[in-house]
């Protein structure tokens, strides 16, 4: 016999909040998805529906037959695919090395990336850096200058302290090099973290905004949160293009909202891949301190 839960009061009010919150947060969504599909010849500013009185595609036409959304669609694609996996490579390979306890001046190097928790040089320093490293206007100086940071790598060194030690000595016994220990055996035992970060950081790197205002003047360089902020916050969505004539480019907030969900389209893609493996990486990476 399975038995039924009762509930109370008080789970109904807890049901009944976290309702009125995910319909709060979602009618926003559905409204931009329901103007970005609406026939610009139909749309009416400021009235709020869900589903379009016209269904058309004449918007998203319009954004992807402008150069300026293809040229910060492909640098964000770039920054976030080698953003990615440079976060990765150093990250895991930093956090392997915090485990060696062996190593001389271990606990100097871990006190130095806790530091790093609680005192941090601010953006003017960073700045006048890549200024020196002659880096502005270049999409490396986003990168190099966000490779890991003091949290990720604490999670991801108190996940790999997880791997028994019975695993690495045998590997160690038959002849294998650390190379060939972190490379063969850490990493494939590390999917779940892996798969965890990676979500992480790439989504870092496609909502990449102040980082590229302050690096990025450059407007052939722009990122797309840079392009959607011109377009959302600047209103001027005559500049996304000169694809079409004045007469054939739609009402600006009907471009607007195509733009916005031509942007979070690839995450939402890929989140739900690396979803069941999320909540298994986190969870494993912060057990062991």
């Amino acid at each position: 016999m399975h038995s039924i839960k009762k509930f109370t009061v008080g789970d109904f009010f807890i049901y009944g909040v976290l309702g009125v919150i995910s319909v709060v947060s979602i009618l926003p969504f559905l409204y931009i998805l329901s103007v970005s599909f609406t026939d610009p010849d139909t749309y009416v500013p400021l009235q709020f529906y869900i589903i379009p009185k016209a269904f058309s595609l004449k918007s998203y036409r319009y954004v992807l037959s402008t150069p300026s959304f293809f040229n910060a669609f492909k640098s964000t694609v770039f920054i976030t695919v080698v953003g990615t996996a440079v976060n990765l490579i150093v990250t895991f390979a930093m956090a392997w090395g915090l485990t060696k306890k062996e190593v001389p001046g271990h606990k100097i190097f871990f006190y130095m990336v806790v530091v790093t928790l609680f005192f941090n040089a601010g953006h003017i320093p960073s700045y006048l850096l890549v200024q020196n490293l002659k880096l502005m206007n270049s999409h490396w100086a986003l990168i190099l200058t966000s490779m890991t940071s003091a949290w990720n790598l604490i999670v991801v060194k108190n996940f790999l302290q997880t791997i028994p030690e019975e695993i690495i000595e045998s590997a160690q016994m038959d002849g294998c090099g650390e190379l060939r220990i972190f490379g063969l055996i850490v990493l494939p035992l590390s999917k779940p973290c892996i798969a965890t970060f990676l979500l992480f950081f790439a989504v870092k790197h496609w909502n990449t905004y102040f980082n590229a205002l302050l690096y990025l003047s450059d407007t052939t360089k722009w990122t797309l949160q840079l392009l959607i902020k011109q377009l959302v916050v600047d209103a001027d969505a005559s500049g996304i293009g000169q694809a079409l004539t004045a007469e054939a480019v739609p009402p600006q907030e009907t471009v607007r909202m195509a733009s916005i969900i031509l942007a979070i389209l690839p995450i939402m893609i890929v989140y739900p891949f690396l979803q069941k493996h999320f909540a298994k990486g986190v969870m494993l990476g912060s057990i062991k301190g």
